[in-house]
């Protein structure tokens, strides 16, 4: 087989693995704006008015907290919140309750005496992101509700106990209509959180109270449903597995798997999830019986919607339930969730294995050795240089060198198949009509020349795990977010750079809403790469001018909208190979003209050919 054929086979095989890899498995762009600035306003106005009232000694329900984000749906007087749990007549004034951590910040409402905010204190840029993602609507997460997930969460006012810096409790009285002959049919639903200061984990307990009132709970099959919605945060730009996405999991029988929207899911499961890009909650009930349901109904003002459903089974002859459930509502990392394994918590949980959710999946999860590799050599360049920038440029350079014999190899490789290309194609002319007797020939051609056809493919082809590894560290590592390469153009790694945003005007066809520089300078990189390192005789060959013109194109289209981080990547990437080839080249050339020296000076020296003298004629 010619060189350039070979060449083709393996740059198309390449190229249509990796656009498979780029549209199909892996998430590209986080949010572009890490935080609403009405969210950050309402964040600040929640924290002044708290610190007012301790400092004042102002109840709870004073009225300069009330209206931060007090939902307009519970403005209105207490109503039922459903057909069976009927509300007592109490008069409860609503009321909100902010909890401060080192890691985030809580606001939680006595409507339904729900969580309204859950705000992740960013330690680089000192911002904060609100990880549960609200619409036109005030979102209200971990919402309860008589029945199954179809029935009417509850919205009454809760009372409200204190029970310190990071505990509180939010109860009410309801009517069941189950209930023992001559008894007011009163039962207490309680919610108990319970938050630690230095864990993302925290604690929700549920507990349904009937005295000796209500014999049982049982809503219509069911005893309760807990709600965690409408969607998990931050901000929503794009789900289409290249902006951001949202995964919804399970994990049963030791393994993770993916789950389906409206699917009831009631065989036994340790945990369920929703994760996006960065970001992940996980619900961990300790309740053995309890049962999972995603579902994504719409939300007015949301891209789209993600909710878990636990539904607590009806529960007969029993006057208390008490349930507890552990929350994780945090980063989507492996050092945040592996504590949860050891025991290293200070809930004292050990293989939890929620570190599953920030592994990578499907065929390329085998590459998840080599990812956390190049991650911590990452890690320690930036440690060297505070710029994660920098650091890629490191990295990249740390590969180059180590992959420079198998680069160099690959040339010789290459340069040695056009050598014997006029051979091959004699052999290929002469057995053309027998296929069988030319593989014959071409194999010991090969044997006789001590060349292997593969040689030149195996390079790099043993640099594409790499390139896998590479994209789905750039794309997925948490540390980049945020994180500055160039002080007002490349700003967040993790996104797409841009020199000019397009504020009303989208790119008809290709969508783009904003004039990037980056992918025009990787499609320079790669046509000056390809014109240097071309070898003789490719210039007019239509496959190998397809390979140099074509494919920069086309990937200029693909990677547009990719996280700056990868692109800087591939650019110095190919800037380095260009350099490695020039010296690869001139290598090759002063090897080459050696030995045509030392073949000239031994052809001079070796001495002339004996002629024998001619053979005497016998007499007769």
């Amino acid at each position: 087989m010619e060189k350039n054929t070979i060449l083709a086979v393996v740059l198309s095989s390449v190229v249509l693995i990796v656009s498979f890899m780029i549209q199909n498995y892996f998430a590209v762009r986080n949010q572009q704006r890490i935080l609403l600035e009405q969210q950050m306003q309402e964040l600040q106005h929640i924290q002044a008015a708290e610190t007012e009232r301790v400092e004042n000694n102002v109840p709870l329900s004073t009225p300069e907290i009330e209206p931060v984000i007090q939902p307009p749906s519970i403005s209105a007087p207490a109503q039922p919140s459903s057909d069976f749990g009927m509300q007592t007549a109490d008069t409860v004034l609503p009321e909100m309750v902010t909890i401060n951590t080192e890691l985030y910040t809580v606001v939680l409402t006595n409507a339904g005496g729900d969580m309204v905010s859950f705000f992740w204190k960013d330690p680089r840029h000192d911002k904060h992101v609100d990880l549960i993602l609200s619409g036109d609507n005030p979102a209200r997460a971990f919402t309860v509700a008589f029945g199954d997930h179809n029935a009417v969460p509850v919205s009454d006012y809760f009372h409200i106990n204190k029970i310190s810096d990071y505990s509180v409790e939010f109860y009410r009285d309801f009517i069941s209509p189950i209930a023992q002959p001559a008894s007011d049919g009163k039962f207490r639903l309680i919610k108990r959180y319970d938050f630690i200061p230095t864990e993302y984990l925290f604690r929700l307990t549920i507990t349904m109270d009937g005295g000796f009132s209500v014999p049982g709970f049982n809503f219509a099959g069911s005893a309760y449903t807990l709600s965690f919605g409408p969607q998990i945060g931050p901000e929503i730009i794009k789900l289409d597995n290249i902006y951001d996405y949202r995964h919804l999991s399970i994990f049963t029988n030791g393994k993770r798997k993916d789950a389906k929207v409206n699917e009831i899911i009631d065989r036994p499961a340790s945990w369920a999830s929703i994760s996006g890009k960065y970001f992940t909650f996980i619900a961990r009930p300790l309740t053995a019986d309890s049962k999972f349901v995603f579902t994504d109904k719409t939300e007015p003002g949301l891209l789209a919607a993600s909710r878990l459903n636990i539904i607590r089974p009806a529960v007969n002859n029993m006057f208390k339930i008490v349930d507890t459930y552990q929350f994780y509502l945090g980063p989507k990392t492996q050092d945040a969730l592996a504590v949860y394994n050891t025991g290293r918590n200070e809930f004292g949980i050990r293989e939890a294995s929620f570190n599953e959710i920030a592994s990578s999946r499907g065929i390329w999860g085998i590459l998840a050795p080599l990812e956390r590799l190049l991650k911590w050599l990452l890690m320690r360049f930036y440690d060297l240089i505070p710029n994660y920038g920098v650091a890629i440029i490191l990295l990249t350079l740390l590969i180059k060198v180590l992959f420079f014999p198998l680069t160099k190899k690959g040339s010789e490789a290459t340069l040695r198949m056009q050598a014997l290309a006029p051979k091959i194609k004699e052999i290929q002319e002469k057995y053309k009509a027998d296929q069988q007797k030319l593989r014959m020939e071409m194999g010991k051609f090969y044997q006789q020349e001590g060349y292997n056809p593969i040689s030149g493919c195996l390079p790099m082809l043993l640099q594409l795990p790499i390139f896998i590894a590479m994209y789905n560290l750039f794309n997925n590592h948490f540390d980049l977010r945020g994180a500055e390469f160039i002080k007002g153009w490349i700003g967040d790694l993790s996104l797409p750079e841009y020199i000019v945003q397009f504020e009303t005007f989208t790119v008809p066809i290709v969508g783009w809403t904003a004039l990037r520089a980056l992918p025009f300078i990787y499609v320079g990189s790669q046509l000056v790469y390809s014109k240097v390192t071309q070898m003789p005789g490719q210039q007019s060959n239509a496959q190998m001018k397809m390979m140099m013109y074509v494919l920069p194109i086309v990937f200029f289209f693909i990677l547009y909208n990719v996280p700056s981080g990868l692109l800087i990547y591939w650019i110095f990437s190919n800037l380095l190979t260009l350099v490695q080839q020039l010296i690869i080249n001139r290598y090759i050339l002063i090897k080459k003209a050696a030995e045509a020296e030392a073949n000239a000076l031994a052809a001079q020296n070796s001495p002339p050919p004996k002629i024998a003298p001619p053979k005497k004629k016998k007499k007769r």
